[in-house]
């Protein structure tokens, strides 16, 4: 039989699995919700939880290492591991051609930050980092009126997010393995989403004063902050004011919201009822307010599933990774780093 051979689909992605707790076990399962894509394999250091993980994906080989993931020849690979390893764990895949999503910090650092998507570019790999607030409903339709001009001239932010629990887990706490507290943990959600939104303008200062135990941080080699302010100020004469603690005598979970005040209006995106997932975003004019989103919204894996969908359309380098860089700078800049 002559004529011209059928055309080939792309080949399903195959992915990798590195740190199955209950985020990269979330994940897992909001990726095969996409049905695009097949899970090859995957690592954790507990076996329980890498058998756990198995169930959700019978056909993936249980393995030890990111090494031995790359060996597998996958597509993809999903990093859940401890802050310290992020960026060291990216750039290895990203090196071998394998892409790549990523919690967050992408990196301890701007300079770690700036390796991993450097490493990205130059392998033309597909990088994502879990900033998964940008998927909320309300959050994508703030950046909507933002972008349309309707609120004006934005000249002020105020970002706030208290989480009534510190982390379980103890290196958190060591400022070699996390980078930081709760600036690094909560901040850069917060950073992440008042730059995106403002379509990411260049910073003209920051300050910030960082606290533990209720006093100021003096030892950050030993120490990491558990209640944070800073003040980012932006070259379209914005300020942006920010908050972020641990284990505040909060009254509820937690306290978490994004507010933008412009010239003809403001958008807030808050939490309901102390809830770590449920968000209402509110349009202010004057004394008035309107709606735009409420729950329920399930915005937990959307940011993983969007990576995973684009990852199986065959897309490559996304320039956009470039801005993780800008938040990372940020933070380094609260840091006095």
């Amino acid at each position: 039989m002559h004529g011209t051979p059928p055309e080939v689909s792309p080949a399903r992605p195959r992915l990798g699995f590195l740190g199955v707790g209950w985020i990269g076990r979330n994940r897992m399962q909001a990726i095969l919700g996409t049905g695009a894509i097949d899970v090859a394999a995957i690592a954790d250091p507990s076996p329980d939880m890498a058998a756990e993980a198995g169930k959700l994906a019978p056909a993936a080989k249980l393995v030890s290492t990111l090494d031995e993931i790359l060996d597998l020849g996958v597509d993809g690979v999903v990093i859940a591991t401890p802050s310290a390893m992020h960026a060291e764990q990216s750039i290895l895949a990203l090196e071998r051609g394998v892409a790549v999503f990523c919690q967050k910090p992408l990196g301890r650092t701007v300079a770690e930050v700036q390796a991993v998507v450097d490493a990205a570019r130059n392998a033309d790999r597909l990088l994502s980092v879990d900033l998964s607030y940008r998927f909320t409903e309300g959050m994508r339709r703030i950046r909507e009126i933002v972008d349309s001009g309707e609120l004006g001239h934005v000249y002020a932010v105020d970002l706030v997010f208290h989480n009534a629990y510190g982390p379980d887990k103890p290196w958190f706490y060591d400022p070699d393995l996390s980078g930081g507290g709760c600036v690094m943990d909560l901040g850069v959600h917060l950073v992440d989403l008042a730059l995106w939104t403002l379509n990411n303008p260049d910073i003209a200062s920051v300050t910030g004063k960082l606290f533990t135990g209720g006093a100021p941080l003096t030892d950050t080699a030993s120490q990491v902050e558990d209640y944070a302010v800073a003040t980012v100020e932006l070259k379209t004469g914005a300020v942006m004011q920010l908050a972020c603690s641990w284990r505040l005598q909060a009254g509820c979970d937690a306290m978490i919201s994004a507010t933008f005040y412009g010239t003809q209006g403001g958008l807030s995106l808050r939490n309901v009822n102390g809830s770590f997932y449920d968000f209402i975003a509110e349009r202010y004019r004057g004394t008035s307010r309107e709606t735009l989103a409420a729950p329920p919204d399930e915005w937990g894996g959307r940011a993983a599933t969007d990576w995973a969908s684009r990852l199986a359309a065959g897309e490559r380098f996304d320039p956009a990774a470039e801005h993780l860089v800008d938040v990372a700078r940020v933070l380094d800049r609260i840091y006095g780093r």
